[in-house]
């Protein structure tokens, strides 16, 4: 059967992430050890003792993620014989396809980690905390997001960060214009609009400072071409050259994650089962609801492994 391995984004984390993998598998902890000592800090600790607090502080949470997800890929390269050249594609939900490259050894794991590290804190400082604001809008397609924008008042900056399913839809910009955006939301078809808790307004052009500082970073990082196509956020389209790999993940910072457009273009090349890596469900369920016909499977904890070998 044909398959992609997907890669969580932020909001998937929790502390304790992780820690049963490695504990069961060598292969894990060597991936949690690198990690700690590429950002000279005992991240793991934090991800398995906590406080959340400071593991939902944007700079840990992006190499906590990436790490849980690549130390759960390698135990399956290890102790179910899978091996990411041998599938259809890779992809990753915003901080996710930083995941997705490592997995596919388009970048290297130290460099992964540094690179998130420099992300999540070039993320944070773009925006004063309070300032920026996301909000999720739910049973509304992508034009009624768009109408709901252009019909709030007020000034400042709104934008679709997250295209994640059909009736799923994520704004982003200034705290007040999405708040704006929200009051008005039903109006356009949306049963429920949330303000999210993050932050800053991540996928928006208010991020340009972040994406400079990326541009800097990813310029120096050495990426090579992935084992297998990956299929990029900003274009939903597959993706192999370095060099373009590199750009996109500079216009990923600012620009809209196209997940539904991503998962259809899998399904619609004939990938038939959809393999989430690392942290949490929610990508599994956003599969189901974009792609009816597909099948998911989770492989984040021990007997995951077992379950995945058996399938």
């Amino acid at each position: 059967m044909t398959r992609a391995f997907i890669f969580p984004g932020q909001g998937s984390q929790a502390v304790g992430m992780g820690k049963a993998l490695a504990e069961a598998f060598p292969a894990a902890r060597e991936v949690f050890q690198e990690v700690d000592e590429a950002l000279g800090q005992k991240l793991s600790a934090m991800m398995w003792e906590g406080p959340m607090e400071e593991l939902t502080l944007t700079a840990n949470t992006q190499p906590a993620l990436m790490a849980h997800s690549v130390a759960a890929m390698r135990v399956l390269e290890k102790e179910a014989g899978v091996n990411t050249a041998d599938a259809m594609f890779v992809a990753g939900h915003s901080l996710g396809e930083y995941s997705a490259l490592c997995a596919a050894k388009s970048i290297s794991l130290a460099d992964t980690a540094r690179l998130l590290r420099i992300r999540g804190e070039a993320m944070q400082a773009a925006v004063p905390v309070g300032e920026g604001g996301m909000a999720a809008l739910i049973g509304v397609d992508l034009d009624g997001a768009q109408k709901a924008i252009d019909a709030a008042p007020g000034g400042g900056v709104c934008e679709i960060a997250n295209d994640n399913a059909p009736g799923q839809v994520v704004i982003s910009g200034d705290k007040a214009r999405v708040e704006a955006v929200c009051a008005g939301a039903k109006d356009f078809g949306a049963k429920i609009a949330k303000l999210l808790p993050v932050s800053a307004p991540f996928h928006s052009s208010l991020m340009a400072p972040a994406a400079e500082r990326m541009a800097e970073a990813l310029g120096e990082a050495s990426i090579s071409a992935p084992a297998t196509a990956l299929i990029a956020n900003v274009t939903a389209d597959r993706v192999e050259s370095p060099d373009e790999i590199r750009d996109l993940l500079v216009k990923q910072v600012t620009g809209r994650v196209r997940w539904t457009e991503s998962v259809s273009k899998m399904a619609g090349a004939g990938c038939e089962r959809f393999v989430e890596v690392g942290a949490g469900k929610v990508l599994s369920g956003l599969v189901k609801r974009i792609s009816k016909g597909a099948q998911t499977m989770n492989v984040g904890e021990p007997a995951d492994i077992d379950a995945f070998a058996n399938a």
